[in-house]
């Protein structure tokens, strides 16, 4: 069920969305990506639409422990009648550990997606993106992962 109202917003985001580009109002962020997955991440514009998403991001807990990078390659499409804020979608790669508490671990990659909603406050260096990764891990053990909804939070230059 939460899939499908996921599904029915983004199709809603998309219905409304201007697609035409304009130029970004930052080039470059850095801050933490917080969610189920928390790290580091850093964003670059390519030209006015198009971005890097870069990600290292980590997770323990008693039994399970996970380190990994990911990065994106994003397309942001502004939002008609809100200055400042974008769709975007996009897609790439995750190679990483893992370890369980009764496994020694191992190396997994994995093809990502992305698709979210990126704020940049007008007034100050601040910017916000909420997004969902969907992940689809290749290697050791295939397997689709659509828990991993997460807010960044950047500061901008």
């Amino acid at each position: 069920m939460k899939k499908l109202l996921l599904l029915s917003l983004t199709a809603g985001f998309l219905l409304i969305a201007k697609t035409d580009a304009i130029a970004q109002s930052y080039e470059n962020a850095i801050g933490v990506r917080l969610g189920p997955y928390n790290g580091i991440n850093y964003k670059t514009f390519l030209n006015s639409n198009k971005a890097l998403d870069f990600n290292l991001s980590f997770r323990n807990n008693d039994d399970f422990d996970r380190f990994f990078f990911t990065g994106l390659y994003e397309v942001h499409n502004p939002i008609n009648d809100a200055p400042g804020l974008n769709w975007y979608y996009g897609g790439g790669a995750s190679i990483g550990s893992y370890k369980r508490r009764d496994f020694d671990g191992e190396v997994f990659f994995s093809a990502d997606g992305v698709i979210g909603l990126d704020y940049k406050f007008n007034d100050a260096p601040i910017n916000l993106a909420l997004d969902w990764r969907p992940r689809l891990e290749i290697t050791p053990n295939s397997g689709l992962s659509s828990n991993d909804l997460g807010l960044a939070i950047r500061f901008t230059f």
